[in-house]
């Protein structure tokens, strides 16, 4: 169970530092103002839109046995 809950813990932070970037490339988008920074701004939200969608492919099954394990092994 314990590498269950690293993996868990690892795929979570991912998920937390890819919505960091796709928020600070917004923020520079939005004072810079310009449309060389929306570009930016558009393309790493696609690619994180799909990075973050592969992690979710892997978290949701490992969270599922994670609380099963839990569930399991604490009654």
């Amino acid at each position: 169970m314990y590498y269950v809950r690293v993996g868990v813990f690892s795929l979570a932070a991912l998920v937390c530092l890819s919505l960091l970037v796709v928020g600070t490339v917004a923020i520079i988008a939005e004072v810079k103002g310009t449309w060389h920074w929306m570009i930016h701004l558009e393309s790493t939200v696609r690619y994180m839109a799909l990075f973050i969608s592969w992690l979710l492919v892997a978290l949701a099954p490992l969270v599922a046995v994670l609380l099963y394990g839990r569930w399991r092994w604490e009654a």
